[in-house]
């Protein structure tokens, strides 16, 4: 009978789930697996699904749903949800959405500079697959249009060039790979010095501060477009480097001149697709300045980290 409780015992032993030790290694990668997952998913949640207009989609989608269950309150939320995306999508909103971000970039202060520009420095903004046998991504039209200004600027200073931007997630090169190719292939165009390692406009800045100032350049020509320009400005005031902004044409901003008298008609309150992705870009840097004045407000970005991009 003692020998039935033992072996009954020790079956019951083997049932049982046991601990597997784990070793400090191999945890500190389990839960940094885990915290970059949380990240992402609020990466997403914040940017893809929370900035307008895609947040007044997600509103108005979200009315409609619970409109089955309680009315009033679902339509009252969709209702809510298409009339800001019915509003980002006039011209007359988009209008003042564009005149208000470009003045908050005259009103960022330009730090002193000891002469005048030395380089120019072209940011990144996006990226699309390349149809070029071996080459898998190039630059976006966006980019284009700021390695084109570049180019113009360099014939016309002679001003050596520094290209900006690091590695999106699953991507072999870097946009500042992307811009020297075209600007080299394209625009025969030299490109003196890389930043591969930003990952968003402050980090272009720190980034790219750093390495000018290792060269020893004191000031540089910045180039973006001009509803772009508030946070880069910014950002470069934030690590103490003096920029001098390129001028920004009406073809930068798809918009009118200052100057130019806007007359209302009755399309200027019909909604406009075009529009629409204007009023993006223009709540995507009003929104963007905000959050860098809070997330950077003690700085948030070691210099040093830059060296390891050097120069090409």
């Amino acid at each position: 009978m003692g020998a039935d409780r033992a072996d009954l015992h020790a079956k019951q032993e083997l049932r049982r789930p046991r601990a597997v030790p784990v070793s400090e290694p191999d945890a500190t990668r389990y839960r940094t697996a885990i915290n970059l997952s949380a990240e992402t998913a609020m990466s997403w949640l914040s940017y893809s699904s929370l900035i307008p207009p895609n947040l007044f989609i997600l509103l108005t989608v979200i009315g409609l749903v619970l409109a089955w269950r309680w009315t009033r309150l679902g339509l009252l939320v969709a209702t809510f949800g298409g009339t800001l995306l019915y509003l980002a999508s006039m011209p007359v909103v988009a209008d003042y959405l564009i005149g208000s971000v470009k003045a908050l970039a005259g009103a960022i202060p330009i730090l002193p500079s000891e002469g005048p520009p030395g380089a120019i420095i072209v940011l990144s903004a996006d990226y699309r697959g390349s149809d070029t046998p071996g080459q898998s991504h190039t630059v976006g039209p966006l980019t284009l249009e700021r390695l084109a200004e570049a180019a113009r600027e360099e014939r016309r200073l002679g001003l050596p060039v520094l290209v900006s931007g690091g590695r999106p997630d699953g991507i072999d090169d870097s946009l500042a790979g992307m811009m020297s190719t075209v600007l080299q292939e394209d625009f025969r165009v030299s490109v003196r010095w890389h930043e591969d390692r930003s990952l968003n406009t402050y980090e272009n800045a720190a980034f790219s501060a750093d390495i000018l100032r290792q060269a020893g350049v004191p000031s540089a020509l910045l180039i973006t477009h001009c509803r772009d320009m508030a946070r880069a400005l910014w950002s470069f005031h934030a690590v103490g480097y003096p920029v001098i902004p390129a001028i920004c044409s009406p073809r930068q901003t798809d918009q009118r001149r200052p100057d130019e008298p806007r007359s209302l008609s009755a399309s200027s309150f019909f909604p406009q697709v075009p529009y629409l992705l204007a009023s993006y870009r223009a709540l995507h840097e009003l929104i963007g300045l905000w959050w860098y004045k809070y997330r950077y407000r003690q700085g948030g970005v070691s210099p040093s980290a830059g060296l390891t991009a050097g120069a090409a």
